[in-house]
């Protein structure tokens, strides 16, 4: 039991590290602008399909799950309102979140790793080439700008599907439906719930970089990496969600 303590601790000082490291790397001249738009566009654009499949389903089941309760309630149309705020404070950012671990997460461990046992990464340090700024802080900050876009296509996209769940046993109109929609959030729902989402972004980055970057065990371990990469970055998720639902609660309360 004290190994694994030993071991649980050893490791949160070296995430701790490898974060600090790239905050000195990022704010330094010389930052490779054109390889992290190329990241970006890899990260972010291509799993744009995925979230948005993801969103559509989230927003239609909600819907159809929650209608019988409000019926039995007489509460049928408050359905609108509630999906609004229950997809858009939580449900959204946090799926749109695992699903980004899951793949991003994995694909950059998975292809930091390849890299390391390869020696991929040695051989850009003997040419000049700084690969922590190269490979991890580009990587990481385009994680952190694409994930709250995509958590911004994925809400939009929910919505709708609430739409066509809504209208599946009932009849509203396109206008009324947003109305209601738009009535229910307040500015205290929607900011909260994209400022976490770069928090969620950041560490799936941070974890996946990291993971893959100090891959060893050879071709072994890029395995292992890119599953350890899912998995403390999606554990990260939860984690972040409530420390930010409890500032945000406190913050109401003031």
């Amino acid at each position: 039991m004290s190994q694994n303590l030993k071991g649980i601790v050893t490791e949160i000082g070296d995430i701790t590290r490898f974060t600090l490291r790239f905050f000195g790397v990022s704010f330094r001249k010389g930052y490779e602008f054109k390889e992290m738009l190329r990241q970006c566009f890899f990260l972010g654009y291509k799993s744009l399909g995925l979230v948005i499949i993801t969103g559509f389903i989230i927003g239609l089941v909600i819907t159809i799950q929650s209608r019988p309760t409000l019926v039995k309630f007489g509460a049928e149309a408050w359905l609108p309102g509630m999906i609004s705020v229950s997809l858009v404070r939580e449900i959204v950012p946090v799926i749109t979140a695992l699903i980004c671990a899951g793949k991003i997460g994995s694909g950059i461990g998975a292809e930091l790793g390849s890299m390391k046992v390869t020696e991929q990464i040695d051989a850009m340090e003997v040419s000049g080439t700084n690969p922590f700024k190269y490979l991890v802080a580009t990587r990481v900050t385009a994680v952190t700008l694409m994930v709250p876009l995509l958590v911004v296509f994925a809400d939009a996209i929910s919505l709708y599907g609430g739409y066509l769940g809504v209208n599946l046993r009932g009849s509203i109109s396109w206008n009324l439906y947003w109305a209601q929609v738009l009535d229910s959030l307040s500015f205290g729902d929607i900011i909260p719930s994209i400022v976490k989402t770069f928090f969620f972004g950041f560490a799936i980055g941070i974890i996946g970089c990291y993971k893959g970057y100090t891959t060893q065990r050879g071709t072994e371990g890029v395995g292992w990496s890119a599953n350890a990469a899912v998995v403390i970055s999606s554990l990260l998720v939860f984690i972040l969600d409530l420390v930010a639902v409890q500032i945000t609660d406190l913050l109401q309360l003031v």
